[in-house]
């Protein structure tokens, strides 16, 4: 699958994404979420980096799916979601 990047102006909080594409006449709608989640809010935030993220990941919403975890920095992680719908989209794309 080919990828583009899209940038998306630095906001703090999650950001709702909607993206309309239109690949050869077909017109599909993707949504993606883009949440920060903050080293303080682990509950053992001493512990590995990874424990961490997967401890905060087993609370997220079942309607989304983990798409991309971005650079970490000495606050947070930026991680991207998929809804699952989307995810049925670029499957069938795929097949």
């Amino acid at each position: 699958m080919s990828h583009i990047a899209i940038p998306i102006p630095p906001l703090h909080g999650k950001q709702e994404i909607k993206v309309e594409v239109t690949i050869n006449g077909i017109k599909q709608n993707l949504f993606y979420r883009v949440e920060l989640f903050y080293w303080e809010d682990c509950s053992n935030p001493v512990a590995h980096r990874a424990d961490c993220i997967s401890e905060m990941l087993a609370h997220h919403d079942p309607d989304w799916t983990v798409y991309y975890i971005g650079a970490p920095n000495d606050e947070f992680v930026p991680i991207t979601f998929v809804k699952k719908e989307s995810r049925t989209v670029l499957r069938e794309v795929l097949a």
